[in-house]
């Protein structure tokens, strides 16, 4: 007597109704990416426009000439180049410090328990949730009184405040969904708990490590308020080094366009450089049975 079962018949309108979901889900897809590539998209047409185009109030989606004046004008209305080596120190080193200490932190707090565990826990997420602009008067205070004022030290600090929280916090889900089994396993194996960490955690927790240092380094990239209050313009950063188009006579969009497409060109290619470890879930599997 055969236990074989024949497989359900999927009837025509259920594949055309998923066909319709389908259809449905990638069209939100692509709505959503031509909401959030418009701008994108604006900004360089907007770059290789005429300066005359660029305020022309019936704008073209397309631009009828192409021109490299806008490029020109950019650089030569300010310094651009010391700027954005400032900008590329200070994000550079914010991420290094940042994930060093955050790994560190986050660590501590997903696989040992002690007194206070959830009080840190609730502290990151509340520093997280108090808005920048409410701390400028007292870090103004502190790094006048420290002699940072005006310093890049000032302001990796500054940028430290805001971003260790949240590498803690990233870094702190990504150890937590890897299976404690295997440092255990290591640890049989004759490894030390440092030792399980380099050879098991560290090369599972790298992409999460990846992911969070390109979102550090994107959010001190492009941060302006803190760059503006604490630095003259002698050691003014990239962000506010687009502040030189508005002019007393009006601002300069074109040329504008033209500085922020330069500034937005390291974070194309810091992505393209890590896009392959920016995928999360390489544990998934890890521990079967």
């Amino acid at each position: 007597m055969s236990t074989d079962t024949a497989a359900p018949a999927v009837t025509r309108p259920a594949v055309a109704g998923r066909r319709k979901t389908k259809l449905g889900w990638n069209l939100i897809g692509l709505l959503v990416f031509v909401t959030l590539g418009f701008p994108v998209y604006w900004m360089v047409n907007t770059a290789f426009k005429p300066a005359k185009d660029a305020i022309d109030p019936d704008p073209h989606f397309f631009p009828s000439t192409f021109t490299l004046e806008n490029f020109k004008r950019a650089l030569e209305i300010a310094d651009f180049w010391g700027p954005v080596t400032r900008s590329l120190a200070v994000s550079s080193v914010v991420v290094v410090i940042g994930i060093v200490v955050g790994m560190l932190a986050a660590l501590a707090i997903s696989r040992f328990a002690f007194r206070g565990r959830k009080i840190v826990i609730v502290g990151i997420l509340a520093v997280q949730m108090v808005p920048l602009v409410a701390m400028i008067i007292p870090v103004f205070l502190m790094l006048n009184d420290l002699g940072q004022y005006d310093r890049l030290s000032g302001l990796i600090i500054t940028y430290l405040t805001f971003i260790l929280p949240f590498t803690v916090w990233t870094l702190r889900g990504f150890i937590v969904n890897i299976p404690k089994e295997l440092e255990e396993a290591a640890q049989v194996d004759g490894c030390t708990r440092t030792g399980a960490f380099v050879r098991v955690v560290f090369p599972l927790l790298a992409p999460g490590m990846v992911a969070t240092s390109v979102y550090g380094f994107i959010q001190a990239w492009n941060e302006y308020l803190y760059a503006l209050m604490l630095m003259s313009q002698q050691n003014q950063t990239a962000t506010v080094w687009l502040g030189n188009f508005i002019t007393k006579n009006g601002t300069e969009y074109a040329p504008m366009m033209a500085g922020s497409t330069m500034m937005a060109v390291p974070i194309v290619i810091l992505f393209l450089l890590v896009q392959r470890k920016m995928a999360a879930g390489l544990t998934a599997g890890a521990v079967k049975g």
